[in-house]
């Protein structure tokens, strides 16, 4: 079964951003409901929508326009799969620095609204700092930009910023512009097993201090993993102090794919803490991976009100990544009038996702 038969909407592929407007255009004149996708990956993010009625799928949308390698920039259509990107940047020696989660069917547009970044986020920032522009279609038909070549600006708003992270439901991301950067001359991904989670704290507390530059560093079950990347000389010289941390050998890149393993049965929890408290904030898990900047994934098979209120009470949140009957959010603390009004600026008629973003919006 599709994504668009398991939501009981009507499945549209615009082929341009004119025929995305026209669609926006007119669910919003008749008052239906218009979900985007991308690659379907994560549909199940936030809470379920209220209503569905059209399935605006991104996936024809799907070119690199102009990678202007030089300038370590590219512009995107929003369709374009991470993968797909990805190979086009590397055949000028360039690249986008995430490593978000399916980058073979996740694209563009789907990383940008659920903000996925992934364990390289510690090294080149998160997608926040890597967008530099972007074109979205607003509920009304209006087509909006920021950043690169204007369409028409909407004065007063980051609209790369606004973008990034609102679940689709402030505008229809059809182009992406980027800052890039080269690829790494050389990889090496290093572990270290850790007994317990005392042991856990101490190595990433250790090589976050210690006078090192890993491009991600993440913790599992039992082991801390350590990317590193540059010159084998800069290599060798960081794994010789990474050594007076513990055992090291070196592991498979594929530990960077641990948190995908996460998904099966059952909702996954997305949760955040201070890199101080990620030993703390992980052992209700049954399975975990946290990166070193403190945004965790774990299964959790408990009670997840409680877990939530205990994780809140100590400074970080719990995102349910499946529809589960709890709010998938929990606290917005006092964000939520400031929220509501920007939605209600840019799509007063509740016409994207309603329903799925904090506190109903």
């Amino acid at each position: 079964m599709s994504s668009a038969d398991k939501l009981g909407a009507t499945l549209v592929e615009p082929a341009d951003e004119k025929e995305t407007a026209a669609v926006l255009r007119d669910a919003n004149a008749t008052g239906r409901a218009v979900i985007p996708t991308g690659g379907g990956t994560k549909l199940d993010w936030g809470n379920p929508p209220v209503r569905a009625d059209v399935m605006l799928s991104m996936r024809r949308q799907n070119r690199v326009i102009e990678h202007a390698w030089a300038d370590l920039t590219v512009t995107v259509e929003a369709g374009c799969t991470i993968a797909q990107l990805q190979k086009a940047l590397a055949e000028h020696g360039q690249r986008l620095a995430v490593d978000p989660l399916w980058p073979d069917r996740a694209t563009v547009g789907g990383i940008l609204s659920t903000n996925d970044s992934g364990s390289l986020r510690l090294a080149y920032g998160a997608l926040r700092d890597l967008i530099i522009g972007v074109t979205l279609v607003l509920a009304d038909g209006t087509i909006a930009s920021s950043g690169g070549k204007v369409v028409k600006n909407v004065a007063g708003y980051d609209l790369p910023k606004l973008a990034t992270g609102g679940m689709g439901t402030l505008g229809v991301i059809t182009r992406a512009v980027f800052r890039l950067h080269p690829l790494p001359r050389n990889t090496r991904t290093l572990s270290i097993a850790v007994p317990d989670a005392d042991s856990m704290q101490r190595v990433i507390l250790g090589i976050l201090g210690a006078q090192l530059a890993p491009a991600a560093v993440q913790a599992r079950n039992g082991s801390v993993d350590i990317l590193l990347e540059g010159t084998l000389d800069g290599i060798t010289a960081q794994e010789s102090t990474i050594k007076t941390f513990g055992a090291v050998h070196e592991g498979s890149p594929e530990v960077w794919k641990a948190r995908e393993e996460l998904w099966g049965e059952g909702a996954v929890i997305k949760f955040t803490t201070l890199p101080s408290r990620i030993a703390a904030a992980s052992a209700p898990f049954s399975r975990f991976v946290v990166q070193a900047t403190g945004i965790g994934y774990g299964k959790f098979d408990g009670d997840l009100q409680a877990l939530r209120t205990t994780m809140e009470k100590d400074g970080g949140s719990v995102v349910i990544l499946g529809h589960t009957k709890l709010d998938a959010w929990g606290s917005h603390g006092d964000a939520l009038p400031l929220m509501r009004a920007v939605k209600e600026q840019f799509d007063p008629k509740g016409t994207l996702n309603p329903g799925r973003f904090v506190g109903g919006i």
